[in-house]
């Protein structure tokens, strides 16, 4: 009598995480609806700083969200099992958005601490781990790849990197850390700090379109909302996006061909 095959290899069970954690993420957000903890725009409300971007910026979610659970799905396909790019950036998918389904439950529950910092920090991590493969990936991307794994992944990555410098900012006023009068030029130092974090990414990281455009994106919110209260803060926004841009175009000019756009050479589509 013929026999089924159930695969629990951890190959198996990682792509079961992977949809399990993107699902996660979504879902946890909606708990204050229920009655559980408070939304978290009331709670960053709460400790708004001078480089906390302006509200309509968050709306980006919605497109990171569809594109983690087009990630998810797209690596959970049989024909994908054995793919040898999603097999470098299965465990940090899954680390990245289990991180943002923490996050969002601990900062509902208790607010922008130095534990949401913490976890958030860990999530950056995990993308980071994804930007990295995908710098070095020397095997060229299908179309498939650049729009189900690299722009979801990347465009993901570059909002964790400024939420981070955001949420740790946050972070600071939660537990009563002020800078008083040099607030402005600190927030202003800060936004500036993580324009060269974004742009020596970029450098390194062949330019990844994706990154560039969703860092351009955040810096935008926080000109248009700590930047109209504070003049260095929107300078310092005008400068990191110069970085931004300069730092793209470097690495772009280092990306082999085709790497992002078109098929590079001697590549099957």
């Amino acid at each position: 009598m013929p026999t089924t095959h159930i695969n629990n290899s951890p190959a198996s069970s990682v792509r079961w995480f992977v949809i399990a954690a993107a699902l996660l993420q979504v879902l946890i957000p909606v708990l204050p609806s229920l009655g559980i903890g408070e939304p978290i725009g009331s709670q960053s409300d709460d400790v708004r700083t001078l480089i906390t971007p302006a509200g309509w910026a968050f709306s980006i979610w919605g497109a990171l969200y569809t594109g983690a659970f087009v990630f998810a799905v797209y690596q959970f396909l049989p024909s994908n099992t054995a793919d040898p790019l999603l097999a470098k950036l299965r465990w940090p998918a899954a680390g990245a958005f289990a991180g943002n389904a923490v996050w969002a439950l601990y900062t509902q529950s208790f607010g922008l601490s130095a534990i949401s910092a913490a976890i958030i920090i860990f999530t950056l991590v995990c993308l980071l781990r994804c930007y990295r493969v995908f710098s070095a990936w020397d095997g060229g991307f299908t179309t498939a790849q650049r729009w189900m794994a690299v722009l979801p992944l990347s465009a993901l990555a570059a909002w964790l990197t400024a939420a981070t410098i955001v949420n740790i900012a946050a972070s600071l006023r939660f537990h009563g850390v002020e800078a008083g009068d040099a607030t402005p030029l600190i927030s202003a130092a800060i936004v500036v700090v993580g324009g060269i974090i974004a742009a020596l990414a970029l450098a390194r990281g062949c330019g990844n379109p994706p990154y560039a455009l969703v860092f351009l994106w955040a810096l935008s919110a926080i000109y248009a909302a700590g930047g109209q209260r504070a003049e260095a803060v929107a300078l310092a926004a005008a400068v990191s996006a110069v970085l931004v841009v300069i730092g793209a175009i470097v690495g772009l000019r280092r990306a082999p061909s085709g790497m992002w756009f078109g098929v590079p050479s001697g590549q099957n589509r």
